[in-house]
């Protein structure tokens, strides 16, 4: 290959080919904007009242979108699934309940699957909303909204392979789950709820206490300790510090291995030391309730490894190290 097929500037057939494509899709979600519509309200509406859940449905091409749409929903705060219309005539409708909204996908709007649903739907008096590129059509005149996600063209050559018409879709679909989402008033709080697994929901979620060291792993030394004492506890719990502790069991100041560096520097006869002497007060702290997306700030900000974790009557209860954050997938 030369270097002409890496370089990102110039053309080559490749290239002018996609860009058409692009340009075409992008010319396709512009001229969304156009003609959202009072059916694009009732549609929110609608899904707004439901009391189930939003069915999305779709054959082909747009199924695969339907199932995205539908995945987009449920992780925004509209609990939402994905049926297919060829399963629902043979068993599956009986996931439709007269609680739930259908939300049916189909760029002519006369797909055989889906438009054989339209009888069954009716009886049971759930709500329709379609998305085609047919106003006119079969879906689109049975529906209670209808969504116009029409394109003058595909993207395809021979103007045939879902293409502009999907990414139109797709498009409109983010556009209805974005709109839900801001009027139930949903939160990034809640979507971590949703994706507890995330990194984003790790950040949102996990909080000091589930991640810091307590117990026998808790390091601590009370006031009046040799500082030989002091570094053994360090050493022994291997996170860097240690809490000093006076006789109430409060958190009085920590010793750090930065701290013992400046001892180095400033003390030549280490024997004779108490940690009280050397320490640093009051030392940094912060309580097990608080998110430890903040422990990450508060670290940063002063530019320390470890924390002190102390209850609310300033008592250690565990010690939080930056590498418990690196591990949980926090940073």
């Amino acid at each position: 290959m030369t270097d002409e097929t890496h370089s990102p500037a110039g053309t080559s057939p490749l290239r002018d080919s996609a860009r058409r494509t692009l340009e075409l899709e992008q010319q396709a979600i512009a001229a969304l904007c156009e003609r959202l519509d009072a059916h694009f309200d009732r549609a929110c509406e609608l899904i707004l009242a439901c009391r189930g859940r939003v069915i999305v449905t779709g054959m082909g091409k747009s199924g695969h979108v339907a199932g995205k749409i539908a995945a987009t929903l449920a992780s925004t705060g509209t609990p939402a699934f994905f049926v297919h219309p060829g399963e629902a005539s043979h068993g599956d409708l009986g996931m439709i309940t007269p609680g739930d909204v259908v939300l049916a996908l189909s760029n002519s709007g006369e797909t055989a699957e889906v438009t054989a649903l339209l009888p069954l739907l009716k009886r049971l008096g759930t709500p329709l909303i379609s998305m085609t590129g047919r106003s006119g059509s079969t879906l689109g005149r049975h529906a209670d909204a209808h969504l116009d996600a029409g394109v003058e063209r595909e993207a395809c050559p021979l103007d045939l392979a879902p293409t502009s018409s999907t990414t139109a879709a797709l498009a409109l679909g983010d556009a209805l789950a974005v709109a839900l989402l801001e009027s139930r008033g949903f939160t990034a709080e809640d979507f971590a709820r949703s994706h507890p697994g995330g990194s984003l929901g790790k950040r949102l979620l996990l909080k000091v206490s589930d991640l810091m060291h307590q117990g026998n792993r808790l390091p601590q030394v009370s006031l009046g300790s040799p500082l030989r004492d002091a570094l053994l506890e360090i050493t022994r719990q291997g996170l860097g510090f240690t809490c000093v502790t006076d006789e109430d069991g409060r958190l009085a100041g920590v010793y750090t291995d930065g701290d013992l560096r400046r001892t180095l520097d400033q003390h030549g006869d280490l024997h004779a030391l108490r940690v009280d002497d050397v320490m640093t007060v009051p030392g940094k702290r912060i309580a097990p309730d608080t998110l430890a997306a903040e422990a990450v700030r508060l670290m940063e900000d002063n530019r320390i490894t470890a924390l002190a974790v102390v209850d609310p009557d300033g008592r250690p209860v565990g010690a939080l190290h930056m590498h418990d954050l690196l591990a949980s997938g926090v940073i």
